[in-house]
């Protein structure tokens, strides 16, 4: 800015000149923040509105991969699932979206999709049609794809192993577990299936064909997971920097 011409009766203070910013004034704010006090950006969770001022005042960048995929590292609140999506579509990073909106469908119901979240400060969090629509046809092609065969859930629908130790017991637990997560309505094509909470369901033979059936399944709907939500595949999702004003 102090490269640019100034026009001769332009006002200044103490002999700078003064420039009227166009940014919003909270985004600066948190960009002085962190300029003039190093332990701000220090924090163990920053304000999504920080993280969302950081990516719009620096928009003159190739690349905008600073917004956290993990979400304890913002403060969290009601609604902040939106918020995240809302901060990377306007800002047109889409190397993000696919788990932004896979996040948004695992935590929150059809009708809060429709809705939107009361947050606390009596405001709504909401999401765009685009957004929305988007989240609505991965939601429920989610629901169906989690319990194919060789994705993350389909241990649970066909078995096809044959070295279980407790025939007796096995087989109806696996029906249970696989009736009580249809009957939720959940999605958990991403979760982890933990050795230890398996171990204590399942015989040792069966608790290892779950955890790696379910290692494999969480891998193969990762990579398919643009295209669930109707976005081009992983490496062709480009992050794009918009032009400033």
């Amino acid at each position: 800015m102090e490269e640019l011409p100034q026009p001769s009766d332009e006002l200044s203070v103490d002999g700078c000149p003064v420039v009227h910013l166009l940014d919003d004034p909270t985004d600066v704010e948190y960009v002085l923040n962190t300029l003039y006090d190093p332990t701000f950006v220090a924090q163990k969770t920053l304000p999504l509105a920080a993280i969302g001022a950081f990516i719009r005042l620096g928009r003159n960048l190739a690349e905008h991969d600073a917004l956290p995929q993990n979400f304890e590292t913002i403060t969290p609140y009601l609604g902040i699932e939106f918020d995240v999506v809302t901060l990377l579509s306007e800002n047109s990073i889409m190397s993000a979206l696919p788990s932004a909106y896979y996040r948004v469908v695992e935590v929150n119901t059809l009708g809060d999709l429709y809705a939107g979240i009361l947050k606390d400060d009596g405001t709504r969090a909401s999401l765009s049609e685009e957004d929305r629509l988007r989240c609505i046809v991965g939601r429920q092609a989610l629901l169906v794809k989690q319990f194919q065969p060789s994705y993350s859930l389909g241990w649970l629908r066909k078995w096809e192993f044959t070295d279980c130790t407790s025939p007796a017991i096995c087989p109806n637990r696996r029906e249970v577990k696989m009736n009580h997560s249809v009957k939720n309505y959940g999605i958990w094509a991403l979760a982890e299936l933990k050795h230890s909470s398996t171990t204590s369901i399942f015989c040792a033979a069966c608790t290892l064909h779950a955890v790696e059936s379910c290692v494999a399944g969480r891998q193969k709907l990762w990579e398919e997971l643009p295209e669930i939500f109707d976005l081009p595949p992983w490496d062709q999702l480009k992050n794009v920097s918009p032009v400033a004003p």
